[in-house]
């Protein structure tokens, strides 16, 4: 017997139980609204350099007494830190006194810019400066002062291929390290006329193995949440930053060759230009015309063992400012909109996005692209077009909607021959994202449409998530429904066809006596997909047990039984061999071990392994990413990954081998060399990328990326690039 299920009628109950868990949260005031800090003007010139001769840090308020984070959040923090706050009529500024008693060396990775928080001693302000605990700005530096910048957003999450200008300078002696800085009014966005903006201060200190907040943060949540943050009082409204126009033009040469196909070398010279125009100081319009990514860090390669496309991470500049207003709609591996489908295979000409906030409640956002047409692929020019809306309820949640059209453009194919690419392809959907005040109750329901020429029938999405993450306990309902049609092309859905729940949980004990072991405790994972006949065709069931210690290393173990029907012939090396056909059913059962070093030493790993079944045959996995400094200038890391598959009782064996060495070089804060090679068997390749680059002026660069692709068992080169781009931010 079949069974209907009607997603649009379960979202509709989803939203009003979600509605009704954080309406009980939602009216009571901000958690740490009696943590106020003042922000007065200054006459006087800030000169930054680290040294704090004046006046105007004398006289400042100063937000000290500092809580403890981690490893427990129950008492004030053993590290002394002063944060002292002003501003003028173009720029706020920040000084930090990071005291340090300690004797011993200060762990930092480098001086690259945008680190790892885990693996430096650090400062970072998250600002929230219209004050609703959703979205902001973060800035901070490490201990050698290498920057830290990135843009805030679902109240937490920080994305740091975000890149402005502001300036800032660290200097340290045996006692202490001082941090200070100018940020520039038209780097950010705030709404006019408000005097009271979020902030909060953290601090990692590794010799303490500390992390610590000014406003206390439990420690389940990161510090950047600004659902904890304090009050900034601004002695009058933040000036205003009058015009606000930045132009970012570039130019590139470069000469590339395909040896594997003989080509001749190519020459390449190419102009464009970038532009932001704030509109209002919370709206924002960024421009871009001929648009270049080839100064964009080469995406880590991965071994792909599972039947699906991988997720890469967006990090061209021009999606970047308010991303999350496009690119948060569904889940992991269910997204209606992924910018990277845009320019992927085909060159982005122009493009132009309005992105921002109307008010506390409203934002918007609409983007328009346009990529010329590729004729070797038969593939037309296309218009993309993405309008979306948010309105914020309750205390932190917000109701958004979001439609997405790519359209091909002059494009007329033959009616007779089969052609890969639709007239147009549409997606239109609805979502509720849950926040209670307190960031226990977090979730979202969803609800999306496609619609394209070819198909009409089971062109829906409905999906739902809801956590409860409290100090101990952590509980996790996930469900998902993709109809079979359901097909947004400028979208992330690499499965499609199917029921999914997907429930979690996980619990941590506190012991009192250990001077090791911060916390440990049990998890337990389920994943398990139907046909819309609800027949089981997937699942896996796993139960693990991990353990945090004191000096920040982390050990995990679990096992999982997994079963698997495969809906299509799938070759389970994904390298090229025979595969397994449709219909076919594999169960297996697997066990795994992961184990991460302490940051703060000069040598730091991370060690994993994975041993048990695999379809019809057997799997050993291991990987080891080991690393080494010598800091602040060198870093060296490697990460090795071997696949060893077994098959026909042994007689079938595959290796699969993913070699990533890593040499960065950071001269100082502004020139950077990184050297990455990536060895990987199963794509038959070795790629090579070398790439410097000089940051003359902030958020001015000049680069030079080199780039070889070869065989493996020859070093024959595939194809060579060599590519000079300048660029130059200029603010009117």
């Amino acid at each position: 017997m079949k069974v209907k299920f009607y997603p649009a009628k379960y979202t509709y109950l989803i939203l009003f139980i979600s509605a009704f868990i954080c309406s009980q949260e939602s009216f009571g005031q901000k958690k740490n609204a009696a943590y106020r800090i003042h922000i007065a003007k200054t006459s006087e010139e800030i000169t930054i350099d680290g040294d704090l001769t004046e006046k105007a840090w004398q006289e400042a308020d100063v937000a000290k007494d500092f809580f403890m984070v981690l490893p427990m959040d129950t008492s004030l923090a053993q590290s002394k830190t002063e944060v002292r706050l002003c501003y003028d009529d173009n720029a706020m500024y920040i000084s930090v006194i990071c005291f340090d008693d300690l004797p011993g060396r200060r762990t930092v990775e480098s001086l690259r810019r945008d680190f790892s928080f885990g693996s430096n001693e650090n400062f970072l302000l998250f600002m929230d400066p219209f004050d609703d605990q959703t979205n902001g700005f973060s800035f901070g530096a490490n201990a050698e002062g290498a920057q830290w910048d990135g843009l805030m957003a679902d109240g937490g999450s920080v994305n740091l291929s975000w890149d402005n200008k502001w300036y800032s300078k660290v200097k340290s002696d045996d006692e202490k390290w001082v941090f200070e800085a100018s940020i520039p009014f038209k780097s950010i966005r705030y709404k006019k006329g408000i005097t009271e903006w979020g902030i909060n201060f953290s601090r990692l200190d590794l010799k303490r193995s500390e992390k610590s907040s000014w406003a206390p943060v439990p420690r389940q949540f990161p510090t950047a949440s600004l659902a904890y943050t304090g009050t900034l009082v601004w002695d009058a409204p933040p000036p205003t930053t009058g015009s606000n126009i930045s132009l970012i033009p570039y130019t590139l040469g470069g000469v590339s060759r395909d040896y594997q196909n003989g080509s001749n070398s190519e020459n390449r010279f190419d102009v464009g230009l970038d532009a932001k125009v704030a509109v209002t100081s919370s709206l924002n319009l960024d421009l871009t015309v001929n648009p270049d990514f080839s100064q964009v860090e080469v995406d880590r390669q991965v071994t792909n063992l599972s039947r699906f496309e991988l997720f890469f991470p967006e990090r061209r500049q021009f999606f970047l400012e308010n991303s999350d207003l496009f690119g948060n709609f569904g889940l992991d591996n269910l997204r209606p909109f992924f910018s990277r489908r845009i320019g992927l295979n085909s060159p982005m000409q122009f493009g132009a996005r309005l992105s921002g906030k109307i008010n506390r409640d409203w934002r918007i956002g609409v983007m328009n692209v346009q990529t010329g047409k590729v004729d070797s692929l038969g593939m037309p020019a296309h218009n993309y077009t993405v309008a979306a809306i948010q309105r914020q309820v309750f205390s932190r949640s917000n109701i958004s909607l979001i439609y997405i059209d790519k359209e091909a453009t002059n494009y007329n194919p033959n009616p007779d021959d089969e052609n890969p690419y639709s007239k147009y392809n549409r997606n239109l959907g609805l979502e509720y994202n849950l926040a209670s005040a307190n960031n226990i109750w977090t979730g979202k329901a969803i609800i999306h449409k496609n619609f394209r020429p070819d198909k009409k029938e089971d062109t829906y999405m409905h999906a739902m998530k809801l956590k409860y993450g409290a100090r101990k306990l952590n509980l996790t309902w996930q469900h998902e429904f993709v109809g079979e049609n359901y097909n947004p092309e400028v979208g992330y859905v690499p499965r499609k066809n199917y029921i999914r729940v997907n429930p979690e949980g996980s619990f941590l004990f506190f012991p009192k006596s250990s001077e090791k072991v911060i916390s440990h405790g049990p998890m337990v994972y389920n994943s398990t997909y139907f046909n819309h006949e609800f027949e089981k065709n997937e699942w896996e069931t796993s139960i693990g047990y991990g353990v945090d210690f004191l000096n920040r290393s982390s050990a995990d173990a679990w096992a999982s039984d997994i079963y698997i029907k495969l809906l299509a012939p799938f070759d389970p090396t994904n390298s090229g061999n025979d595969t397994l056909p449709a219909g076919s059913e594999y169960q297996w059962k697997e066990a795994g071990f992961q184990y991460l070093s302490k940051p703060n030493s000069l040598l730091t790993y991370e060690f994993s392994t994975i041993v048990g079944g695999y379809f019809n045959g057997k799997r050993f996995n291991t990987s080891l990413d080991i690393g080494y400094r010598f800091q602040p200038y060198v870093s060296l890391s490697t990460n090795i990954e071997y696949n060893k598959l077994s098959f026909d009782e042994g007689n079938n064996l595959i290796d699969l081998w993913l070699i990533s060495p890593r040499l960065d070089f950071t001269f100082t804060n502004n020139i950077f060399l990184t050297t990455f090679v990536q060895y990987n068997n199963q794509r038959d390749n070795v790629n090579l990328n070398v790439r410097f680059q000089w940051r003359y002026k902030p958020a001015s660069d000049f680069y030079v990326v080199y780039t070889d692709n070869y065989f493996p068992e020859n070093f024959q080169v595939k194809s060579r690039a060599l590519v000079l781009k300048f660029t130059y931010w200029w603010n009117l």
